[in-house]
């Protein structure tokens, strides 16, 4: 069983970030190993593409020439397929194909050994970095269901997007790889995503997280394969959420046992580093579909807590709505698109001054890796660089004017 838990990077403190960039230069990391050479810069825009800083800065900091993602917060210099993921999913927004041909690229050699094609998908694994013997590659074989199916979303928008049927193809076939393999019926409720193809089911328990499930990616892929199990999936997972934030708040972690939603047995019911993307999913998601609504009020409980103190809480309990610290950056980043989703325009305003910061490179303080990751997918929404229509297609700015 992979240690997976708090995937994205409960560890990843403003201060560790910050530290561990400061003290590791990419000269430094060039001398590492030649897997990790330095970072390069991104792929040349297409003529339709409109000027994004804030992704030519997370391209220059943190992908890599070949097309790896690396979170430089970590001692591993560990890359994982989400942040391959999420890399693919901007270059798409911004219509940077060459970009986008990289990631994905690196994702097919590195985390699913070459056996990624429409014929011959393997789920890729899910973490690859630097080993205790100095050398690199694949530290976890398990999967992460979740950045699975944005890489399935990524590549089925891009042949759409991009009029490339090799691309959809691919997509459906990871698609219906994922059906196989990461997902499971629960007794009394239907088709569930797994975080993983291995550990997360032991004995009546079965652990489940959130965060791995965003409507828009549900519905384009029930758009996609209106044969698969999508379309419960998304109506189930509604009723994951809502059953589990019975105060307005997300845990990271639940579980399912004897025929209902129950708290965690393993990390219990605190919501924090992963919980926040549901916020992020649920403000992403177009106004037009019919859960939308009742999603966003299912989450309402972070919208009044920054209302009461001006901040998010780094962590907070589902059960009884107790707050502790302050969430960094990439909560802001993740918030953006449900205030705005919400009418919250004074929560909207909060969010904006904070991220402010990541259209430039501020001396001394080098970018961490979450930070602009969220960063990217609130203001890249609230800035109207893309949008999700009701059937969870992604609709750039750039579409019109390339058309």
């Amino acid at each position: 069983m992979r240690v997976r838990i708090n995937k994205t990077y409960m560890t990843l403190t403003l201060g560790l970030g910050l530290a561990l960039a400061a003290a590791t230069s990419f000269a430094g990391l060039t001398r590492v190993a030649q897997a990790t050479p330095t970072p390069g810069q991104p792929g040349q825009p297409g003529q339709c593409n409109n000027d994004w800083p804030a992704y030519r800065i997370f391209v220059e900091h943190f992908v890599q020439a070949d097309g790896r993602v690396i979170d430089y917060s970590s001692p591993q210099l560990k890359t994982t397929s989400e942040g391959q993921s999420y890399g693919m999913f901007f270059a798409l927004v911004a219509n940077d194909r060459a970009s986008f041909d990289r990631l994905l690229g690196w994702t097919r050699a590195n985390l699913a050994g070459n056996q990624f094609d429409a014929q011959n998908v393997r789920l890729p694994s899910w973490l690859w970095g630097r080993k205790p013997d100095g050398s690199f590659g694949v530290l976890d074989q398990n999967s992460a269901s979740d950045s699975d199916l944005w890489i399935a979303y990524d590549l089925l928008q891009a042949g759409r997007l991009w009029h490339d049927a090799s691309y959809t193809q691919l997509g459906r076939a990871l698609a219906a790889q994922i059906a196989r393999e990461e997902m499971t019926t629960l007794p009394g409720l239907g088709p569930m995503l797994l975080p993983g193809p291995q550990g997360f089911v032991n004995g009546g328990v079965t652990r489940l997280n959130p965060s791995y499930l965003p409507l828009p990616v549900l519905r384009a892929l029930a758009k996609e394969m209106p044969g698969g199990p999508w379309a419960r999936l998304a109506d189930n997972t509604y009723k994951l959420i809502r059953t589990t934030s019975p105060l307005g708040f997300t845990p990271d972690w639940a579980a399912w046992q004897n025929g209902q939603f129950v708290v965690d047995p393993k990390e219990g019911d605190t919501g924090s580093y992963d919980a926040i993307r549901v916020y992020l999913w649920a403000g992403l998601t177009s106004s037009a579909d019919p859960l939308a609504k009742s999603w966003l009020a299912a989450v309402g409980g972070m919208r009044a807590k920054v209302a009461q103190t001006g901040i998010p809480p780094e962590k907070v309990s589902s059960t009884t709505g107790t707050a502790s610290g302050e969430g960094p950056l990439s909560y802001w980043g993740a918030l953006a698109p449900y205030f705005k989703a919400l009418g919250d325009e004074r929560g909207l305003g909060l969010a904006r001054t904070h991220l402010a910061v990541l259209d430039t490179n501020v001396p001394g303080r080098e970018p961490v890796y979450y930070d602009r990751v969220l960063g990217l997918f609130g203001t890249g929404f609230i800035d109207g660089r893309y949008r999700f229509d009701e059937a969870g297609r992604l609709v750039p700015s750039w579409r019109n004017a390339c058309d």
